[in-house]
């Protein structure tokens, strides 16, 4: 690998009896950047990002996360390496208090998931952090609100505050606009902006506005295989992506 890829995958491949959901997959993603992974539906885009996370198990390929191989390895080893997708941390507890969400967040990235029965003074030392974190994601003032209540897009905010718990060294976000309403969209795109100024994103993103304000580089997929590389402007004009992308509803 070279110095500038955090995450590389080679020939990854994965099979369902018979259908191949990801053939030949061999991405590359530079520290730093922001990577978008897009394509029409059925394209394999979440499957990619389950065998990257380790959710699936690859029929082939290799995957490398900073010059090591973790094709094998356990989710929750991967995330403790620094690789986290948002789901894997970010259950909103909808009866809990955002601070309180956060707050759980931060006993985890301790490695104290499960010490709810401490003290209440030994959880609110993790107060000033927690709040930090709600003020990086524009939810300050929501402190104290239940997250059942929250609107959609404050829910998704949350949710990447509580990944952000985590320290992650590079985040893979799954759809992180998916059934927002116009504002929310700018608001989150916005927040994916700031939290990627000292770390890598990875993102599926059906929003091609988002695709483009957002990203450095862009893999399209299509029917499991990369169908085109590069900036916005380049896999725009691809005949085969406009092909694609016209020749299948985007889902």
């Amino acid at each position: 690998m070279a110095d500038d890829t955090i995450l590389e995958t080679r020939g990854l491949t994965k099979e369902f009896k018979g259908f191949v959901a990801v053939k030949d997959v061999s991405l590359s993603v530079r520290r730093g950047s922001i990577h978008a992974l897009i394509g029409p539906n059925g394209a394999g885009k979440t499957t990619c990002f389950n065998l990257l996370t380790h959710f699936l198990a690859p029929t082939r390929g290799q995957i490398y996360y900073n010059g090591r191989e973790i094709t094998g390895a356990r989710p929750a080893a991967i995330a403790r390496m620094g690789l986290v997708r948002s789901f894997q941390i970010s259950a909103v507890f909808a009866h809990l208090t955002v601070r309180e969400n956060v707050r759980i967040a931060l006993q985890r990235a301790r490695g104290n998931s499960y010490d709810f029965w401490r003290s209440e003074r030994v959880l609110r030392e993790l107060d000033p952090h927690a709040d930090e974190l709600i003020d990086a994601v524009g939810l300050r003032g929501f402190e104290r609100t239940t997250a059942g209540e929250l609107a959609y897009g404050r829910k998704r905010a949350l949710e990447i505050a509580t990944t952000l718990a985590l320290e992650p060294e590079m985040m893979l976000l799954d759809e992180p606009t998916a059934g927002m309403a116009h504002e929310d969209v700018g608001r989150i795109t916005a927040l994916i902006r700031r939290v990627a100024a000292n770390r890598t994103v990875l993102m599926v993103e059906h929003n091609l506005s988002v695709v483009s304000t957002l990203s450095d580089r862009i893999t399209v997929l299509a029917r499991g295989e990369i169908l085109a590389e590069g900036d916005y402007a380049t896999v725009s004009r691809h005949p085969a992506v406009v092909e694609a992308y016209l020749g299948a509803s985007d889902g």
